[in-house]
């Protein structure tokens, strides 16, 4: 027995108990004290000790003191000690099936502790279950995702006539909310419309979140209607609601009503209205509500000031974002990596790595946001060097997040041309969700794999997680570069019909562009004019592509006025057409586009391309000549040229490619791309890939260059343009063509 719970110590003891125990009124009460003392301490192991004594020193526990010991054990979570306690109470005080008060704290308690088992034999056991019983017990499943189980306790209560009170009633709706489980969530509300239920706003508002959960929008706002006492929990659920099915302006209009009936709004209402704001591209909606945030004095708030910085950086305004950084006044890491993620937007990395070195030298990155956003602005970098430090730093503190990191990882690899580390990386997660799924999709649409992509799908399904609109991109870019006509088909005609994801026009211009690479561009048109969808200028930029590849000028006409009405300030609409006429020899209409483009004050984007070597990025434009090493780039330039007409003349003619024809290969001598590729070679031994990208589309010459620069130099050649990786090995490409 320990030495401090021994009670023959001497009466000149400096220990007080001993004398005070020789009062035989108090006799027991202080040892039931002290026990309590250990429990609510958490120290258990202590407290099973003493409890040993006291029974050998036959010293009984009050039903009262058996009461708190079960709340001190819910409070650690105790579920061991707790089932000690238990099986004590019932040896001290005898085998009941009525457990009163004493069952409330048990059935919390196990719950509590994760010992659902045991609450359910519990409950079994009880005869007299009183209301409260059934409520711990259906709200204790309910919490912790027994949804099933709740349900089924629901329909035994009703069966033994147990009128249900709006805590259980709320619980349930909760439970049918999360389970999705509609049609009983209905019969809920029934019995509650049909039992005379005093009007409940906990009930109502759960009604309102079950509805909206399930996808009925209208029956939430009619509900909303007619609450008779209505909160801001219920607005925002159907709020959310709105916003989540794509409705923005109804959330917006919502939002007004909310400030007419003078609901009091809070930084999560405010947080969504922003997210509608920004979906719709509506700056000076936006600007309002920041305004009314202002007025409420919430901006310096970081709940509040975090949403707006958001919405600014959605909307393109860096300025306004960094403004509104400015005045929080204590930012947490979510807001550094918004405003981090708004630099990435417009090309100013350099400042993401500012901040996140500013605060990794303060200890301020104690979570995995910063680390996501910066793998997101790795990835949108192309910079492999650097994600792979992160990654590294990541690992090392441990803050690479399960939940959004290790998709983020996948998608940096993918996109910095490594799709080994994206497959290796994606392996490694446990259970991969929606997210991760699809960014091992998308990466090996990217690099055009697809039948690999495919396979990745079939997995997903096989794994029971349901594929996304972003998923079916993905899987229809796949099938785009390689060429797949009919599976593209059948996945978007499957879409809605066994996956309940409706195609947007961005799937439908997936299947326009596998019409246009595939040379089916009659197919392409009659989609576009189908009715299907609402065609947008992405639509008629594909099929226009598509015309300029396969010389059908006529239908390319079609296009490119289209495009261009829709897009008048959009450089792209006049250089694709005016490439498809002057490729067409059509000198007359391609000065007729120039001519356009310029009397509209539109500027051309100018190509660039950048490669990394020894960690630092070089960068070239057309005819660049700013380089320390130019003249040896050109050189090296005039060096290859050389090499191909030589190895294009032991070709037979009609194998040789009108790409090298001398005149032709002086016009294209200094675009971007080849100035990169010359670097890259002078400074990257052959057995290391070159790895190039470039901001725009790579043209038909310089994609026939780069297949001729690999075979001629046994050098591997990686560049990833706008639309894909090309994987340039032995004088061939990974794309097919397909690009």
């Amino acid at each position: 027995m320990p030495s401090w719970i021994s009670l023959s110590s001497s009466a000149s003891s400096s220990s007080p108990l001993p004398s005070i125990r020789t009062n035989e009124s108090q006799k027991g009460f202080l040892e039931n004290l002290h026990l309590l003392s250990l429990s609510k301490q958490g120290r258990f192991h202590e407290a099973r000790q003493f409890l040993s004594f006291m029974d050998s020193s036959g010293i009984l526990i009050g039903t009262d003191f058996y009461k708190i010991l079960f709340e001190s054990c819910r409070a650690q979570r105790s579920l061991h000690d707790g089932r000690f306690f238990h099986q004590h109470m019932l040896k001290n005080l005898g085998r009941t099936d009525s457990y009163g008060v004493l069952g409330d704290c048990l059935l919390g308690m196990y719950f509590d502790s994760a010992g659902f088992d045991d609450a359910r034999k519990l409950f079994e056991e009880m005869r007299d279950k009183t209301l409260n019983h059934w409520g711990i017990m259906i709200s204790g499943y309910a919490e912790n995702g027994l949804f099933h189980e709740a349900i089924a306790l629901f329909y035994k209560m009703r069966s033994e006539g147990f009128r249900l009170e709006p805590t259980i009633i709320t619980c349930l709706l909760r439970a049918c909310s999360t389970a999705l489980e509609l049609e009983l969530g209905r019969q809920i509300h029934s019995y509650v419309a049909k039992t005379g239920f005093v009007p409940d706003v906990s009930v109502d508002t759960e009604l309102v979140n079950l509805y909206v959960k399930c996808g009925c929008l209208e029956s939430s706002a009619l509900l909303l209607d007619h609450m008779v006492e209505s909160n801001v929990v219920a607005w925002t659920h159907l709020m959310v609601g709105y916003t989540q099915a794509g409705r923005q302006v109804e959330a917006l209009v919502l939002f007004d009503r909310m400030m007419q009936h003078g609901v009091e709004l809070d930084h999560f209402v405010f947080s969504i209205v922003l997210k509608a704001c920004s979906a719709l591209e509506d700056q000076e909606a936006g600007r309002q509500v920041h305004g009314c945030i202002i007025k409420l004095g919430m901006d310096s708030d970081v709940s509040a000031g975090t949403p707006i910085v958001d919405f600014y950086v959605k909307c393109g305004s860096i300025g306004d974002a960094c403004n509104a950084f400015d005045r929080i006044s204590q930012p947490n890491e979510v807001s550094w990596s918004a405003i981090i993620t708004g630099y990435a937007q417009v090309d100013r990395f350099e400042e993401c790595f500012e901040i996140f070195r500013y605060l990794r030298s303060r200890d301020m990155v104690s979570n995995s946001f910063i680390y996501t956003s910066l793998f997101q602005v790795c990835a949108a970098l192309a910079d492999p060097n650097s994600g792979s430090q992160l990654h590294a730093d990541a690992l090392k503190r441990g803050l690479v997040s399960k939940l959004y990191g290790e998709s983020a990882l996948v998608t940096m690899y993918s996109r910095s041309g490594n799709l080994d580390y994206a497959r290796r990386t994606f392996e490694l997660i446990a259970e991969p969700d929606t997210v991760a799924w699809t960014a091992i999709i998308a990466g090996c649409a990217y690099h055009g794999c697809a039948s690999e992509a495919l396979e990745h799908f079939n997995r997903m399904q096989s794994h029971g997680v349901k594929p996304n609109f972003i998923t079916f991109i993905g899987i229809l870019n796949a099938c785009s570069h390689s060429g797949l006509i009919l599976e593209a088909r059948q996945y978007l005609d499957s879409m809605s019909r066994l996956y309940g994801v409706k195609p947007t026009v961005d799937h439908y211009n997936c299947t326009v562009d596998v019409y246009c690479r595939a040379g089916q561009l009659e197919e392409a048109f009659k989609l576009i004019n189908s009715g299907s969808f609402e065609p947008d200028a992405m639509s008629w930029k594909i099929l226009l592509g598509g015309c300029t590849t396969h010389q059908n000028v006529d239908l390319g006409k079609i296009a490119g006025e289209n495009y261009i009405k829709m897009e008048p300030e959009d450089d792209a609409a006049y250089v694709l057409t005016f490439n498809m006429y002057a490729s067409a020899g059509r000198w007359a209409e391609a000065a007729s586009i120039r001519k356009m483009m310029n009397g509209r004050g539109v500027k051309k984007e100018v190509s660039c391309s950048w490669i990394t070597v020894k960690d630092k990025v070089h960068r070239f434009i057309v005819g660049d000549r700013h380089h320390p090493l130019t003249e040896q780039i050109y050189s090296k330039l005039d060096e290859l040229d050389s090499l191909i007409m030589l190895s294009q003349q032991a070709l037979p003619v009609d194998e040789r490619s009108n790409s090298f024809h001398k005149e032709r290969m002086e016009q294209l001598l200094d675009h971007s791309e080849r100035l990169a590729i010359a670097f890259g070679l002078i400074s990257i031994p052959v057995n290391c890939p070159i790895l190039i990208y470039k901001n725009l589309r790579v043209c038909k010459d310089c994609h026939s260059f780069t297949k001729s620069v690999s075979k001629v130099t046994g050098h591997d050649i990686i560049v990833r343009d706008s639309s894909r990786f090309h994987h340039f090995k032995d004088g061939e490409c990974s794309c097919n063509n397909y690009w």
